[in-house]
């Protein structure tokens, strides 16, 4: 018997059906962010210096400057991470050729059609966020809550234009687009006045989505945040905010697990978000403190997010994305790692007897319920994840770093 047909044994004496489990988990689409790649940079101006609360730290030698790069090394990272994917990209990656150029409140789907060809190549969607930092017309750190009427009003355009390309995009694909609403706007210091931006951000989304467009292709989210470097003391997008704008409008909630305080879990909120919503999103990443976007790991949280997903039948109901950028280690190998860890937290989910754990807690067996969860964490889930990947065609075990150095040697290395 080989080894996975004795670790399927173990979990069907659970009750889980093994087949039926990697099944869900290869039909489940992750949507990976392009920006780990080069740095939320874009191709918008080089050397566009990041603002907006936004940081990377570190220089490791290999980021990618050009589209083709990009997409020579998103495929990279794709290669050796099993399941289903969507690729998420910013407005600043629109790609111009022969001289072009649009300014934010001026893009068109046209600007974005290597992407369409990238991914209808690869049989993938496509999800999209509107780029409001890392430009001019920021001003004071303000955008959509501006009381300067000239700002807000290019990025209400920005906003509107963004939503057509996300049309665009799902109409082309097939495949339903996420839209997400972020944008950095507060203040440093104690504000004078917290109500007036909160109200202009109001108006202004409402003026965005105003326009017409059709809501089985395209998912507007909007996320909130609880601080970020330079608006330490005030965020207009609070969580208080974006939530209750969500529900009011009828969009789709978007929960990043860095923006809340420490001692706050996106676990524990996705099950009251799923009783009020149809769908809900997420970006996982991983906060060290704050909210610094490390790359995910195996760590309890992210299981338990999983967990939170899986248990409550919501796989086709929560959009998951991943949200992180680290530029001090091969930024391919970040994306490998994350995307990986997620589809093992995913997978480890569904290998969860979580009819039989509702039942123990619902007779309050609380004795059984703790021995039983304990144990299960020392089940052989490390060869149902190596026969998935097999599976996938994908490389199981650690040897796929072999591929990272090899590509880092042969590709990044040589450039400039």
């Amino acid at each position: 018997m080989s080894r996975y047909e004795e670790a399927k044994r173990k979990y069907e004496a659970l009750g889980i059906d093994v087949e039926s489990a990697l099944q869900k988990l290869m039909n489940t689409p992750v949507s990976v962010h392009c920006w780990q790649g080069d740095d939320v940079t874009g191709f918008e101006n080089a050397g566009q210096a990041l603002s907006g609360g936004i940081q990377t730290t570190g220089n490791y030698p290999g980021k990618a400057t050009t589209p083709k790069e990009l997409m020579a090394d998103l495929d990279k990272a794709f290669s050796l991470v099993p399941g289903k994917k969507k690729i998420n990209i910013h407005a600043c990656y629109a790609i111009f050729e022969n001289g072009e150029f649009a300014d934010r409140d001026a893009l068109k789907p046209c600007h974005f059609a290597k992407w369409v060809e990238y991914a209808k190549a690869r049989g993938m969607g496509i999800d999209f966020n509107p780029t409001y930092f890392s430009h001019p017309m920021v001003k004071d750190g303000l955008t959509l809550s501006s009381p300067d009427e000239n700002v807000r009003k290019f990025w209400i355009e920005h906003g509107k234009r963004c939503i057509e390309i996300a049309e665009y995009f799902a109409n082309e694909t097939g495949e339903p687009c996420v839209i997400n609403f972020w944008t950095p706007d507060g203040y440093k210091d104690i504000p004078a006045d917290r109500f007036g931006p909160r109200a202009r951000f109001k108006a202004s989304l409402d003026e965005i989505l105003s326009i017409p467009y059709d809501k089985s292709k395209v998912y507007v989210t909007l996320e909130s945040k609880v601080f970020g470097i330079g608006v330490e003391s005030y965020t207009v997008g609070s969580a208080e905010f974006t939530l209750t704008y969500s529900t009011k409008n009828n969009i789709t909630p978007l929960m990043d697990n860095g923006h809340y305080h420490p001692t706050e879990l996106v676990s524990d909120k996705v099950s009251s978000l799923l009783l009020f919503n149809e769908k809900i999103a997420l970006h996982i990443t991983r906060g060290v403190r704050w909210d610094s976007d490390h790359v995910v790991i195996l760590d309890d949280e992210t299981k338990e997010i999983a967990k939170e997903i899986v248990r409550n039948d919501a796989l086709d109901r929560v959009f998951i994305a991943t949200d992180y950028f680290d530029a001090s280690i091969n930024r391919v190998s970040a994306w490998v790692v994350g995307l990986r860890n997620i589809q093992k937290a995913l997978l480890s989910a569904l290998l969860t007897p979580n009819a039989k754990f509702k039942e123990l807690q619902d007779n309050n067996d609380f004795t059984e319920l703790m021995a039983m969860q304990e144990e299960l964490k020392t089940y052989p889930f490390g060869d149902i994840w190596e026969h998935y990947c097999e599976t996938q065609g994908v490389i199981a075990g650690a040897e796929w770093f072999d591929e990272i150095k090899k590509y880092e040697n042969e590709v990044l290395s040589k450039r400039g």
